[in-house]
């Protein structure tokens, strides 16, 4: 049975100390922030003179619900000119152009064509886009080979005749594992337009590219189609084009991350775990594609998480890593691990690109979402080549830094502080915690806002903000990483409280008016601040957070890797632990109002999550509210239900913070 959605009741909203401009046409809205729009998928043509890339465009309030259509736009780099390549109402995806330049293709469904998603291309110098497979099943990813004869793609086996019958006639049980289906790597010729399965094993694969001599693709695949499995059981491989059963490149302990063949197809560098505890695929490896040889860990003891690459050349690896609460760029030379630090500025790169002497980055900045940048291949001289939001230059955008404060174990812990937009040195203000997720995610110094995590719109109603990197959070390296494990919400939230005392300390927090709020393992850190640690907190807003250990496991679709590199331990080996760690462990204390926020499609923390502490705290009698989206999974992707949610933060920490002085003394 679903949770219907709950209506707010009205309230009286608090504007706490600082009051908004008399112009209100000066500052971020609710509106705006969900409007705007934000490139990904970064990539070059051969010559390094155009860039492809996508668009994420927010659907208008009155379009049917759904996600925020993609648009495929192409940069001529040299003008420093843009121009949209596909129109309408779709998704595009997976942008890449053809190896001699001429034409690009990508991903998307168009029912009069096929009623999946596609490979299209179309001319670069334009017309109209052709279908280039009509497979059963939607293309997940695709490749074109080096010489440009063949393209490489993967999709899951689509359904059978006699699964179809059966559903008509309403024989469609479920069973439990059973129905899940694999993701095959294919081959199309361009020439003969036919294509044909790589290899039968049942392998589910996740990742590939090609070797340069277009004779093989490199794999990373899984035993099965589990999300668990891509998480932590994936393996690398490498299959030829003539078929036969993949072989093992190396045996990987964990995590993988991005993957990359050096030009001249002697080496794969990848990002990975160094253990099967590692909670992160941060450490750059390197191997030889020969076969029996043993990969070689560039970064051992580096103090950074990486989390992109490229070959530059065939020497030389370039790495994104963060570092702490920033990002930086280096080359790696490929031998004997040597880094230099390129002088990159102060932005977050989501994506990038490095073909002969340019280098394209989609990347954020403080005052901006992503947007697309190119320098030259050494990173220097970068300019943004377009904006497409100018709307957001004529907003008042509130000042953040990056602090830091005394962890345990000797370690400094650091956060992004956003302060109140008219902030007034002296005053102590009220104090709003924005905890990510993960726990191995990190919050950066850059754009900082979403509807999930409405930093700016939280400072512009008279809020300081803090989004703590406590340990187990990325960027710090393995140790750091792990330095949870067994220990959740025990010395990493010790982290997050020392950073409210270090605000107070300071001056500019009022500790009887601070609230906590995040989504996923950040719901989790809010609703055991609002349990355990409820004397501290005077508003607790939860979304999508765990409550409860024990009975989490046995719905999430990613048990191992909760428990494995997370906990370290299963919650059948140290009951005892693993439930004096949930919230619902310590309702004797509860007091902290609590607004519960859950899509009731997510698979990764299941609604009966925020349906238990609802219930909990409902019969204790501490003020709560639960609210459910309908079709959301881990997180919220329409736009109505995006505002619906912003809306109710605003509203429940202006209430709720808003209490008289002494509260958590």
């Amino acid at each position: 049975m679903t949770t219907p959605l709950i209506r707010l009741a009205a309230v009286p909203f608090v504007l706490l100390l600082a009051a908004l401009p008399a112009s209100a046409g000066d500052v971020l809205t609710p509106e705006l922030l969900v409007d705007l729009r934000t490139v990904s998928n970064v990539t070059l043509d051969p010559g390094g003179e155009r860039a492809a890339y996508l668009l994420e465009v927010p659907r208008a309030a009155g379009e049917e619900p759904g996600r925020a259509w993609r648009e495929l736009w192409v940069a001529d780099l040299a003008r420093g000119t843009t121009r949209r390549y596909t129109k309408g109402k779709e998704r595009v995806g997976a942008p890449a152009f053809s190896p001699d330049g001429s034409s690009l293709a990508f991903l998307v469904e168009r029912r009069e064509v096929a009623p999946r998603a596609q490979i299209y291309a179309l001319r670069v110098r334009g017309g109209e886009a052709r279908a280039l497979t009509r497979h059963p099943s939607s293309v997940e990813q695709f490749s074109f080979a080096p010489g440009g004869a063949l393209v490489a793609f993967t999709a899951d086996d689509p359904e059978s005749e006699a699964e179809r019958e059966g559903k008509k006639r309403g024989r469609d049980a479920r069973v439990a594992d059973a129905e899940a289906k694999y993701r095959r790597l294919w081959l199309l010729d361009l020439k003969t337009k036919e294509t044909r399965r790589l290899f039968d094993a049942d392998l589910h694969v996740w990742d590939f590219l090609w070797t340069p001599d277009g004779r093989q693709l490199v794999l990373r695949a899984a035993p099965t189609p589990r999300k668990d499995d891509d998480y932590m059981f994936t393996q690398l491989y490498a299959g030829g084009v003539d078929g036969g059963a993949p072989r093992r490149i190396v045996e990987t302990p964990g995590k993988l991350g991005a993957l990359a063949v050096a030009p001249d197809g002697r080496r794969l560098a990848y990002l990975g775990a160094v253990s099967r505890n590692d909670p992160l695929a941060q450490s750059l490896f390197v191997v030889p594609l020969a076969e029996g040889a043993a990969p070689t860990n560039l970064t051992a003891g580096h103090e950074g998480s990486g989390v992109q690459l490229a070959w530059r050349d065939a020497e030389t690896v370039l790495m994104v890593a963060v570092e702490g609460s920033r990002q930086a760029l280096y080359e790696v030379d490929a031998e004997s691990g040597r880094r230099r630090r390129l002088a990159w500025p102060s932005l977050v790169i989501e994506s990038f690109d490095v073909r002969s002497d340019r280098l394209v980055a989609a990347a954020h900045a403080a005052s901006h979402p992503a947007e697309l940048y190119v320098a030259r291949a050494d990173a220097s001289e970068p300019r943004r080549i377009h904006d497409h939001n100018p709307r957001l230059g004529a907003v008042r955008l509130a000042r953040q830094e990056v602090i830091e404060w005394p962890g345990g174990g000797g370690w400094p812990i650091a956060g992004v502080l956003t302060y109140p937009l008219d902030y007034e040195q002296g005053r102590r203000y009220p104090l709003v915690l924005q905890i990510h997720g993960g726990p191995e995610g990190v919050s950066l110094d850059g754009w900082t806002s979403s509807p999930t995590y409405p930093v700016q719109l939280l400072a512009r109603d008279g809020f300081m903000v803090l989004e703590p990197n406590y340990r187990g959070s990325q960027g710090r390296g393995v140790d750091f990483a792990k330095a949870d494990h067994d220990d959740l919400g025990g010395a990493e939230y010790a982290d997050v409280l020392g950073g409210v005392d270090a605000l107070v300390a300071r001056g500019l927090v009022e500790a009887a008016r601070v609230g906590t709020g995040g989504w996923s393992y950040g719901g989790y850190f809010s609703a055991w601040g609002a349990t355990r640690h409820s004397a501290r907190f005077a508003a607790a807003v939860v979304g999508a957070g765990i409550s409860n250990w024990i009975s989490f496991t046995g719905t999430t679709d990613i048990p191992y890797e909760m428990s494995l590199v997370h906990w370290d331990s299963w919650w059948f080996d140290e009951p005892a632990l693993h439930w004096e760690r949930s919230p619902l462990a310590h309702l004797e204390g509860a007091r902290t109002p609590t607004l519960i926020l859950h899509g009731e499609k997510d698979e990764r923390v299941h609604p009966a999550q925020g349906l238990e502490l609802y219930t909990a705290l409902r019969i204790r009698g501490v003020p709560a509210r639960f609210v459910t989206y309908p079709r959301e999974p881990h997180g919220l992707r329409e736009r109505a239900h995006q505002l619906d949610a912003i809306e109710r933060v605003l509203a429940w920490f202006g209430e709720h913070l808003a209490v008289p002085a002494g509260h958590g003394e």
